[in-house]
């Protein structure tokens, strides 16, 4: 596993970084921040837990090396602590864009320095974390987050529009035009189109979709039931919960657990500002949609069905191309990048309340591609699409940021 050689390019520390509990611990803080305190879609919550990890990587190598820092070239002082820096980082960061949060966020912090011994190291360790932290927030001004965007194409034969039970608008439409954090705008990885109505492609996507997704009268096994269910988990939160099983289980340090989530999640949220940016484009309709108006398509090939419904409830913004696998294959780029290809990933489940353990990327990505078919809620290219793309941005992220100090 080349955690050790990727660090060897740099000279040896003078004593071993401490290890990753403080960068677990704020990953489950700015879970309970983010998604129960403040309940943001899980669409936009890479973006939260990107800024999050930007600061407390840059906070973490700025002090022990190793790895250039993400957008930033200042050193710390050389014997503050690690540990106390990636605490305030994140302390400060989730305090900034999330200050109802205050009493948790404080008492997370709190309990963070009281396992690190008072004096110098900590305060400097402190006030250097203060400093990565402004940093990502200078950064981030006016980004785009919350822009007043809608999607407002009207309604047509393969256009998206508001889907039962809620009937809700798109979400976070103003993700489509948010600046990300690693790619140069956010069409920079924005596929071609999707499929034509007539096309033989849409065809085959509809009528697997039509037989597979359906929520009764269909024709999965109870096991691609089973993984259907499993993904539609909130992916995020899911995944959180992954990295911190890796890295306790493989022992990382410090710096190598800092790294390992700056990517996945600043990878992830370009993945699904890409994602946003190609349903806000094309619009493309959700399977309930189309099966029910098959009649309105063009398409002798498909047949409608008035009343067919999808496994879970669909999600209100487009179809193509999914959010879900656009950030699967981001995420699993960067891992793979990262540990050789052996990933070891564990991942549970809440919806299923099982685990399951990946040793590819193409294995997990694949029962991704097709639980979102069985779902009912994608249509395969959709899917598909999205993985090969999240794959580029993982990848990019890894060749452009990240990299081993010379």
């Amino acid at each position: 596993m080349p955690w050790a050689s990727s660090s060897a390019t740099s000279a040896p520390a003078a004593k071993p970084a401490p290890g990753a509990g403080v960068i677990n611990d704020w990953s489950e803080t700015a879970v309970a921040v983010v998604q129960t305190d403040a309940k943001r879609p899980g669409a936009e919550q890479a973006l939260w837990y990107g800024f999050t990890g930007a600061a407390v990587y840059n906070a973490v190598v700025g002090i022990e090396g190793r790895y250039a820092e993400y957008e930033w070239h200042v050193s710390g002082p050389r014997h503050a602590s690690s540990e106390a820096a990636a605490a305030a980082a994140a302390h400060r960061i989730l305090l900034t864009y999330f200050p109802g949060s205050q009493a948790r966020v404080d008492a997370a912090f709190a309990a963070s320095l009281a396992k690190i011994p008072d004096g110098k190291a900590e305060d400097e360790g402190v006030a250097f974390g203060e400093r990565a932290a402004a940093r990502i927030v200078r950064l981030r001004e006016n980004d785009g987050r919350g822009a007043p965007i809608t999607f407002d194409k009207p309604p047509a034969p393969g256009v998206w529009r508001p889907t039962p039970p809620a009937n809700a608008p798109m979400v976070d439409p103003w993700l489509a035009k948010v600046r990300p954090m690693l790619l140069d705008s956010p069409d920079q990885f924005r596929p071609g189109p999707p499929p034509k109505l007539t096309s033989k492609t849409y065809t085959k996507d509809f009528n697997e979709v039509k037989a597979m997704g359906a929520r009764s009268g269909s024709s999965r096994t109870d096991a691609q039931t089973d993984t259907a269910r499993f993904f539609s988990d909130v992916l995020p939160v899911q995944f959180q919960a992954a990295l911190r099983s890796y890295t306790q289980r493989h022992g990382l340090d410090i710096v190598e657990a800092a790294r390992l989530s700056a990517a996945t999640w600043t990878a992830t949220a370009d993945a699904q500002i890409t994602a946003w940016n190609t349903k806000l484009t094309y619009g493309q309709w959700r399977p309930i949609t189309a099966i029910q108006l098959a009649d309105t398509d063009g398409n002798p090939a498909t047949t409608p069905d008035p009343s067919w419904l999808p496994l879970i409830d669909t999600p209100a913004y487009p179809d193509y191309m999914s959010g879900h696998c656009t950030f699967d294959g981001a995420a699993m780029a960067v891992l793979s990048g990262l540990t050789g290809g052996d990933i070891d990933l564990r991942v549970s489940s809440a919806v299923t309340g099982t685990t399951r353990t990946y040793a590819s990327a193409r294995d997990y990505n694949q029962d991704v591609i097709n639980a979102r078919v069985w779902d009912g809620i994608h249509f395969r290219t959709s899917d598909i699409v999205a993985d090969h793309v999240g794959t580029h941005i993982g990848a990019f992220a890894l060749g452009h940021y990240f990299e081993p100090l010379k």
